[in-house]
């Protein structure tokens, strides 16, 4: 009997090296892989059925997870089953183009109504509780940390690049002359290169954290550097980071969520969804018709204030 867990090695090998997949989406292939090692340990390749993948999400939905301060939580959500589905199914079709299963199982199983009222923004207060927690005290024991963490946030909040995204913009990325910012490919989840306009907010923050990056003698290509050494400020250091801001703030939040709220602003700002699509690096624009979705009513009461029985077509 082949080993599902060599497979599931070549797969991913494959998406590396042949199919040039970013690291960040091989992650989600490996966790969804992981996540069913785990809730289903004796699972094998002849045993990969659509009666095996219900039984995987039943056990997902009658499990308990401890969450947050030690919080037993039972469940998961309807997008979570989505994405998980997404990341196995892709495996699932490979192993059938190979011919070691004979069906893709989710091509005959419903797919989850999924509602993206949890795709949330953060809105302005929190906002400014988090901008302000940024210029407390704790922050302010060196002058490049301040600076690095502002940039850090008005880069996420202005421009609504991923985290992965983020944590691999170089110095050269950026530029100030043009007022541009450029994600490339290699380190986008959609391996598509884009160029997102810098804010006049934005460029202030910009300059002044690449003046102190020059003030410090810093070397390192990464735009954010680490605050201990001349050298890339890495996923651990950012997830540090933002427990710090949490805690000062008191919002409980994660990095995605600025994306969100980048997106939300956008349009209620006036854009329409094409230009988002692009300045979101999305492949397929029913992605970002998903934001749509999470526009506040507010956003379009003024659309429909402008409705009378004189102007009806």
């Amino acid at each position: 009997m082949v080993d599902i867990g060599q497979l599931h090695k070549e797969f991913t090998n494959e998406q590396r090296f042949a199919a040039r997949l970013s690291e960040v989406t091989l992650r989600g292939y490996e966790q969804s892989y992981a996540l069913l090692r785990e809730v289903m340990p004796d699972v094998s390749v002849d045993q990969i059925s659509s009666a095996t993948m219900t039984e995987f999400f039943r056990r997902l939905e009658t499990r308990t997870r401890i969450v947050g301060r030690g919080i037993r939580k039972v469940g998961v959500k309807k997008s979570t089953i989505a994405t998980y589905r997404s990341k196995l199914s892709r495996f699932f079709q490979w192993l059938e183009n190979r011919g070691y299963i004979k069906k893709n199982p989710f091509l005959a199983m419903e797919y989850p109504d999924v509602r993206y009222e949890d795709r949330k923004y953060l809105g302005r207060s929190d906002i400014q509780k988090i901008f302000t927690a940024l210029a407390l005290s704790i922050f302010n024991h060196s002058n490049f940390l301040q600076k690095r963490n502002l940039a850090i946030f008005a880069v996420l909040l202005y421009s609504g690049v991923r985290k992965g995204e983020l944590l691999n913009l170089k110095v050269t990325d950026l530029d100030l002359q043009r007022r541009e910012l450029t994600v490339r490919a290699e380190t986008s989840k959609s391996r598509i290169r884009r160029i997102v306009p810098i804010s006049a907010e934005l460029m202030k923050i910009l300059r002044d954290y690449l003046s102190e990056r020059v003030r410090r003698g810093l070397t390192t290509p990464h735009l954010f550097a680490s605050s201990a050494h001349d050298s890339n400020l890495t996923d651990n250091g950012l997830k540090h980071l933002v427990e710090a801001v949490q805690r000062a703030s008191g919002v409980s939040f994660h990095v995605h969520q600025f994306r969100h709220t980048f997106a939300v602003n956008v349009l209620n700002n006036g854009s329409d969804i094409a230009k988002l699509k692009q300045l979101l690096g999305h492949r397929d624009i029913r992605m970002t018709a998903t934001y749509l979705r999470c526009l506040p009513t507010s956003a379009m009461r003024g659309d429909v204030e402008t409705l009378t029985l004189d102007n009806l077509i």
